[in-house]
């Protein structure tokens, strides 16, 4: 499964929300699987939108054929695009599926790891975070997923913002230790994004 994670910062909001509706047409795309996204909690007029698309193949597909006329309403409602693309590793919990209507919030990690600690920092999500996560209440579910240039992202879901408050609170410090994480990590930046129910798609 292709992952695709887009952010901007929106400076018309009426209009980038009505935009976002037109997305809707999206479930006639052959090999798409779906699409969600919010506001940053933390950054002021900053959108996330998650997409997920069966492969590349088809991602590639709906980029040269239907995409522009579905993005140009949202043209000028926007800057500072960045687009990201990562191909799903594994899955955090158990059989994630891109479904939005369960959770409140999602949390986004970015990573870029060092060099020659790309298998031990995913190796270190697997046995460390994954369990971690996993067991604590409110977490639906999540992935691992990778792009080129030892980039990584891991994306969680969660019933409630507080939940995931617990969580960091309770338990990263300790986690980050265990995982050696300063050793591994080159960069990292995260956010925490409420969901817009009306950007499901």
């Amino acid at each position: 499964m292709l992952v695709k994670w887009i952010r901007c910062t929106v400076t018309d909001r009426r209009g980038f929300e009505r935009g976002q509706r037109k997305w809707a047409g999206l479930p006639g795309e052959p090999g798409f699987r779906g699409q969600g996204g919010g506001w940053s909690r933390g950054r002021q007029g900053v959108a996330h939108v998650f997409a997920f698309w069966e492969s590349r193949s088809f991602y590639d597909s709906f980029m040269a054929r239907s995409h522009d006329r579905l993005a140009a309403s949202q043209n000028g409602t926007y800057t500072d695009l960045r687009v990201t693309l990562f191909d799903h590793r594994f899955d955090v919990k158990t059989g994630f599926e891109p479904r939005f209507t369960d959770a409140d919030v999602v949390r986004v990690a970015h990573t870029r790891v060092r060099e020659g600690r790309v298998d031990h920092f995913a190796l270190m999500q697997e046995k460390v975070w994954n369990p971690a996560m996993a067991g604590s209440p409110g977490m639906v579910r999540g992935l691992f997923g990778e792009a080129p240039g030892r980039e990584f992202l891991v994306l969680s879901m969660w019933h409630a913002a507080a939940e995931h408050g617990k969580y960091r609170q309770e338990r990263v410090e300790r986690l980050s230790l265990r995982a050696q994480i300063q050793a591994d990590v080159e960069a990292l930046t995260g956010d925490v994004v409420d969901l817009e129910p009306s950007w499901t798609v």
